[in-house]
């Protein structure tokens, strides 16, 4: 036995709703209209940065509610408009929150409350909105559902610079396709939208610039038009020439330049034109250079600091910067997206919150089809940090085919890609089904297992041992894997313990033998292998206590009492010697052996639990061992 450590605990949505979350949604109920709107204001403080709370209000039918009050009118301005910016809070939350409030009908009911006379309300159903449509999960389709929506919405941009970057945005996040380009041009978007560039807020004017980008792609109609509109009397190509300056930030260059891309490829533009032609190359090149830098300078702030990672993810927009940087052209930036990335990914709870909620896997298991070495490296070190047992990842990444694409890093020459290949395995492995077990064991192939197992590469022969410790765990699997692949196992786990390597590597191997000694019929693979018990043997009065301990592992759990045929395999272990040797390791002055003498004898405490896996956090991209968290089970 080894020392047990708490493992994580995963709960339902529904058993962790508590009585303080319904509590919050009986108060929209009060007959006292008064009492409601302080019930909404109370729940919209408490579901602000709480995902759990906002989970918890969905499943307690919070949503319907808020939307009837928000739609009734005899409630007040001040009640809609507080229940307008809950359901926006709620919608900030995780996909499944926007799926819930899409499946109750959100999107009409914000779109009527937008043809109230009040602007405070207005403003706060399209912040909801908004978080809505930029949404991965929402159908852009239902912007256009309602002829009318769109004209009202222009209508709507003179109102307040919040409405004009919240529309911007809807509209830019929801034009898809020619299209969706046609309604927004023939409702006036270019007239409309083109003044918004020389803006005060730095907010809309990028927001517009969007607008414009997305409505000239491949779009030779907007293009044409947008070489002619002047705005205070300059020509828009020109604003767009200027917004590409040095002094301006990073992402309003670059939309510039898509602006202006786009209307050259449409003939819009001449291609021969210098003053565009140079600035685009030049200020380009400018541009990735700053985002490679700061990419690495943020991956660096939060190497090693939670304070400082939370800090950079809370930044407005830098998950989204980031995650953006994954696609990005130069193969510089994308590197230094995915180290910083993956810098922040060594925190347990950006992997459960912010990871989650950008679903960063996606971009990720992109790049990891088709890239670099120097990119795959850094690119796998962070997957398997997504692999990791509390990560809400791990499920998406497994039914995104990721277990070839681990198996075929395996073979790469790289070592660094074959450590990181088998690094992520073994924490996919970590108290994973059988399914999941098995699907590994049928991709790697056990030749390719073993192979790995004779690799010259120290850390990849020692993540290779620790996902042959994760597959042989939980007693049915041990016992299935064995059945198939015994053999073979036994004749690695042997040539091992004979061969000449370190401590390290001989006491990962012990724990095997601990976990297959673990297994109801599997342990009869050890029981009936003279040869493995005199190691096992053997290795019980090493000088090393590592080894020790492992070795006396594996007779804990032969001997265990109350196991069918435990009396015969003590009597034999007896014959060997091995009683003998524990009534001496029970006199050692290092309390560990002692301590671990009387629960092999024993067994009395049932609690105990005997296969031992192993879950490491990948802490670095190109070398190192990570932090390793062992866990028992």
């Amino acid at each position: 036995m080894a020392c047990l450590l708490e493992t994580p605990i995963r709960m339902s949505v529904l058993s962790e709703v508590t009585a303080s979350s319904r509590h919050y949604v009986d108060r929209l109920f009060d007959p006292d209209p008064q009492k409601v709107l302080q019930g909404v204001i109370d729940m919209k403080n408490a579901v602000i940065g709480n995902n759990k709370q906002k989970a918890n209000l969905i499943v307690l039918g919070a949503v319907p509610r808020l939307l009837y009050l928000l739609q009734q009118e005899t409630s007040s301005t001040e009640l809609k408009t507080e229940c307008a910016v809950v359901l926006g809070s709620l919608a900030m939350g995780t996909e499944n929150n926007v799926k819930s409030l899409l499946d109750c009908h959100i999107i009409p009911a914000l779109l009527q409350g937008l043809l109230s006379p009040d602007l405070k309300f207005i403003e706060a159903c399209l912040r909801c909105l908004r978080t809505i449509f930029t949404s991965p999960v929402t159908p852009e389709e239902l912007l256009y559902t309602d002829a009318t929506v769109i004209p009202h919405l222009m209508a709507l941009l003179s109102r307040s610079r919040y409405t004009q970057e919240y529309i911007c945005q809807i509209f830019s996040h929801c034009c898809k396709g020619p299209d969706h380009q046609t309604i927004l041009f023939n409702h006036g978007a270019v007239q409309n939208i083109a003044h918004l560039l020389t803006s005060v807020s730095y907010k809309v004017r990028m927001q517009a610039l969007k607008c414009f980008s997305v409505l000239a792609f491949e779009n030779p109609q907007v293009s044409m038009t947008l070489v002619n509109v002047l705005v205070d009397g300059e020509l828009l190509p020109q604003i767009f020439v200027k917004m590409l300056q040095r002094d301006k930030p990073i992402e309003m260059q670059l939309t510039s330049a898509k602006c202006l891309t786009y209307m050259c490829r449409a003939g819009a533009i001449r291609t021969d034109d210098n003053c565009i032609v140079l600035k685009l190359d030049h200020d380009l090149k400018h541009a990735h250079e700053l985002r490679q830098a700061a990419f690495k300078l943020y991956a660096s702030l939060g190497a090693n600091d939670e304070d400082i990672r939370k800090k950079i993810i809370e930044t407005e927009n830098m998950m989204d910067r980031i995650v953006t940087g994954l696609s990005e052209s130069s193969v510089k930036v994308r590197l230094a997206a995915v180290r910083c990335l993956h810098s922040l990914s060594r925190s347990v709870q950006q992997l459960r919150t912010s990871f989650q909620d950008h679903a960063v896997w996606k971009p990720l298991m992109k790049v990891l089809q088709n890239a670099p070495d120097e990119i795959l490296v850094v690119a796998s070190s962070m997957l398997c940090n997504l692999l990791l047992e509390f990560s809400p990842s791990k499920e998406p990444i497994l039914e995104s085919g990721a277990v070839e694409l681990l198996c075929g890093l395996t073979q790469s020459e790289n070592p660094a890609l074959r450590v990181n290949g088998i690094w992520a395995l073994m924490n996919m492995a970590f108290q994973a089904e059988q399914k999941i077990k098995a699907d590994i064991l049928r991709s790697l192939s056990t030749e390719q297992l073993f192979r790995l197992l004779s690799d010259s590469d120290l850390n990849v022969l020692m993540k290779t041992l620790g996902l042959l410790r994760n597959l042989l765990s939980t007693r049915p699997h041990i016992d299935k894997i064995m059945s198939t692949h015994g053999k073979q196992i036994m004749q690695a786990v042997t040539l091992i313990l004979e061969g000449e390597h370190n401590i390290e590597v001989k006491e990962q191997t012990l724990c095997i033998l601990a976990n297959i000694a673990d297994g109801t019929t599997a342990k009869e693979l050890i029981m009936t292998n003279d040869d493995i018990l005199q190691k096992i043997k053997y290795y019980m009065g090493h000088s090393h206590v590592k080894l020790q301990l492992a070795a006396m592992f594996c007779i804990s759990n032969l001997i265990w009492n109350e196991e069918e045929g435990s009396q015969e395999r003590q009597d034999k272990l007896r014959d060997m010697g091995i009683v003998d040797i524990l009534h001496k390791l029970s006199q050692s002055p290092d309390s560990n052996l002692c301590d671990k003498e009387s629960p092999a004898q024993e067994r009395k405490q049932e609690e105990q639990v005997k296969a031992i896996t192993v879950i490491q956090v990948r802490d670095e991209g190109l070398s190192g061992r990570g932090i390793e968290v062992r866990f028992m089970i």
